[in-house]
């Protein structure tokens, strides 16, 4: 009695498989990053500060987290076709060398530094394309040494969202496919919360490292009301982006000015061939077709892509962040002052 409920067991059990393999991969919550490679990035980051720079991510998926446990800077060259080359031959020989040495080095994204969080560009998304497709989850972690420098650990992890690479993918970035998604500006990038994890040996000992005095000068340095520099620089680099925004905006209203004048000249073309075909039937002839694809009127207008703009938006936004961050920093300072000057 038990053989023919067999087939039964095993059907059972494939479907339950084919149910697991056809579930949704797990979405990624978390980067958690190790201490030591954390520093290694901030490290490469300052040393070459303001250029920028660049270096290579090294960890685990595992699940809903992705753990950073090691990384490796890339050499700066010049933009060439043998630098291009020789990077990628440096990237691997590195590799080799981490694994022979019994080192993580699954490649899972990479970091990068940027000046004033100005890092919302075409190249980035590219370089997401291009990592995506042999890298089902990979993250960019992008550190800023200028607002570090302001008391505030400016780093981010970054990765696409699924409806922005489904659409870019596609070259759907029309206002129709963006309007049909739902899509703006907001929902190019997600960023993914970041955890810094220390082996236990590694906290015992920054413990030990600890001073026991509880004030330090880098306490009193946050105290410093002089930030003018940083707030001039974001407004130079806000106005720099208001403008690119004017100029996305004169490229779309140009587009649809042509637009609109071929279409009057359709409706007039249009007009003009009903005209001759009403001449034609009254005179028993046969009337004559009212599309013409050879006439230049009605050739298609390529819509410009909406790329730019999103990311000019994008960082127009991020930039407001920061002066509004900056300043809300600075009239807490102010009133601090106040009430010691006061007592």
């Amino acid at each position: 009695m038990a053989n023919p409920a067999a087939p039964g067991g095993a059907r059972s059990f494939l479907q339950a498989v084919s149910k697991v393999t056809e579930e949704a991969p797990t979405p990624l919550r978390v980067v958690q990053m190790e201490g030591l490679a954390l520093l290694k990035i901030i490290k490469h980051c300052e040393e070459f500060a303001p250029a920028l720079v660049t270096g290579q991510l090294l960890g685990l998926d595992v699940g809903s987290v992705l753990e950073v446990t090691n990384c490796f800077p890339f050499p700066i060259r010049e933009e060439d076709d043998e630098a291009d080359a020789d990077g990628a031959n440096y990237q691997l020989e590195m590799m080799r060398c981490l694994r022979e040495v019994n080192v993580d080095n699954n490649t899972i994204g990479w970091y990068q530094s940027c000046l004033l969080g100005s890092f919302q560009t075409v190249e980035l998304i590219e370089t997401f394309m291009n990592y995506q497709e042999s890298i089902r989850r990979c993250v960019c972690i992008v550190y800023d040494p200028s607002r570090s420098s302001q008391g505030v650990l400016a780093l981010k992890a970054l990765k696409l969202t699924d409806s922005f690479m489904d659409l870019y993918r596609n070259n759907g970035l029309t206002g129709e496919k963006l309007r049909e998604k739902k899509l703006s500006w907001v929902d190019i990038f997600e960023e993914i919360p970041i955890k810094v994890s220390n082996s236990a040996l590694v906290s015992a000992f920054m413990k030990e490292l600890e001073p026991e005095s509880p004030v330090t000068q880098c306490d009193f340095d946050r105290l410093k009301l002089s930030t003018a520099p940083f707030m001039e620089r974001n407004l130079e680099f806000l106005i720099g982006c208001m403008d690119d925004l004017s100029s996305e905006q004169n490229k779309f209203q140009y587009y649809y000015r042509n637009l609109s004048r071929q279409q009057s000249q359709q409706q007039a073309w249009l007009q003009k061939r009903r005209q001759e075909n009403m001449a034609r039937k009254a005179a028993g002839e046969e009337p004559l077709p009212e599309e013409d694809p050879s006439n230049p009127i009605f050739k298609p207008i390529p819509e410009p892509s909406r790329l730019e703009g999103y990311l000019v938006t994008n960082q127009i936004s991020s930039y407001c962040n920061h002066i509004n961050g900056v300043a809300g920093q600075n009239f807490n300072r102010l009133y601090l002052m106040k009430a010691l000057h006061e007592d």
